[in-house]
């Protein structure tokens, strides 16, 4: 049922070492893994996100060292920029440091994609710095980045499917600072009377939680490739994403299909308010976007909602696709019953599917000089979702929705891992 709908994968995420959480059997993770199958016991689990996942490199060369973990800040995912010439998109996969320094690199460089890492728990040796440059900071920084050379002036920033963690790299000192890992020279330079139990830090207070895979309603076990938000059960009909909490249920619908062998993408349908620009109905939509159509009677009657991708997938694509459907507003009759063929996995969770939504509107608003003009009053609140699974007609090199003209290379399915 589950299954990606590309060729064979190819994937540059991070590498986990970690251990089964039932049987205790090593067991190699990607970034994007959340539903873990043992292949030594056949028990699935799954991987539950607090907040972000702190990661560590494994450290031999330094052993018997007194180990410094300094923190350097990790983002992954697409980013993009509105301003009055259009839309810019590009995807971003970058290292900051946590803190500032000025001793140590101001980066990780190529090292977390070809060292494997380790999950910080709480007995771990050495001593973990606090970060001190906040999340805010940090993306305030990239987007300054990557804005310099953009037509200005900036009207509207997203980072959508992001991927972000910490990573702990390991330094120690002995007449200068040393890589842990290497165990060579970073600098030569140390402040005097350097006291790291000083620093704001200590043994790490973190440790990461795996939750059972079987539904809540009726006892059975929950379906999904590795990298699901989202897992299913066959038994009930029901569907499930991993919290903290234990497993909650999604609401979803499928447009049905007469082909047995169509393959179902998912999307988030979105109730939203929105102000600063009028958009609660069909009628709304056709006037903002300034669609080729005569506003029927019945229409401002019908609701508004904006539609994207509950998958990864390239900037160019995610944005065209979520551009179609919302202007499209697919309607006819959604049935609430799994999908009986293939189903491509939700990895892209609502949470960054609803900061897509003002990029979204950015992009279908007309005229352009509108978006001088409203971009920056308009508001957007997320009310309401539903996981809407469509139909799409399997070719050799695309997958196409013959319904709503609309095709997704395969391709990039495939490497949407890597995203």
């Amino acid at each position: 049922m589950w299954g990606k709908t590309g060729f064979n994968d190819f994937n540059v995420n991070l590498l986990i070492e970690h251990q089964c959480p039932q049987c205790g059997a090593p067991a190699t993770l990607q970034e994007s893994d959340r539903l873990y199958p043992c292949p030594y016991c056949r028990v699935n689990s799954y991987l539950v996100e607090t907040d972000f996942f702190r990661y560590m490199f494994s450290v031999d060369a330094a052993s018997g060292k007194e180990l410094i973990y300094f923190p350097y800040w990790r983002l992954k995912g697409m980013l993009f920029s509105v301003s009055p010439q259009g839309l810019e998109h590009r995807f971003i996969d970058v290292s900051l440091q946590g803190s500032e320094s000025s001793v140590l690199p101001i980066s990780l460089g190529l090292r977390s994609q070809a060292l494997k890492l380790k999950f910080v728990s709480s007995d771990a040796r050495g001593r973990f710095l606090a970060p001190r440059l906040p999340l805010s900071q940090v993306k305030k920084t990239l987007d300054t980045r990557f804005s310099l050379h953009l037509p200005k002036p900036i009207l509207h920033q997203a980072q959508i499917g992001e991927s972000l963690s910490l990573i702990y790299s390991p330094f120690y000192i002995q007449n200068g600072v040393y890589d842990g890992i290497l165990n060579q020279l970073v600098s030569d330079s140390v402040p005097d009377g350097f006291d790291a139990g000083q620093v704001p830090g200590g043994r790490p207070g973190w440790n990461v939680r795996f939750i059972p895979t079987l539904c809540p309603n009726c006892g059975w076990d929950l379906q999904g490739e590795r990298d699901s938000q989202v897992l299913a059960c066959s038994n009930c009909a029901s569907m499930w994403r991993g919290t903290a909490e234990g497993m909650r249920r999604v609401k979803f619908a499928i447009l049905p299909s007469k082909s047995e062998s169509a393959v179902y993408l998912p999307f988030w349908r979105i109730k939203a308010e929105v102000s600063g620009i009028a958009l609660r109905s069909y009628a709304d939509l056709v006037r903002a976007a300034n669609l080729p159509r005569v506003i029927q009677p019945g229409w401002e009657e019908i609701e508004f909602r904006f539609w994207a991708p509950a998958f990864k997938v390239r900037p160019q694509t995610f944005l065209r696709l979520a551009d179609h459907l919302t202007r499209f507003q697919p309607g006819g009759h959604l049935e609430a019953d799994l999908p009986k063929g293939k189903i491509h996995p939700v990895n892209l969770p609502f949470t960054e599917a609803v900061e897509s939504l003002k990029t979204i509107v950015a992009g279908f608003l007309r005229p352009r000089k509108a978006l001088l003009e409203k971009l920056l009053e308009i508001r957007i609140g997320a009310m309401g979702r539903l996981l809407v699974f469509i139909p799409f007609v399997e070719t050799l090199h695309e997958l196409v929705q013959p319904e709503y003209r609309l095709a997704v290379n395969r391709n990039q399915l495939r490497l949407s891992g890597n995203l």
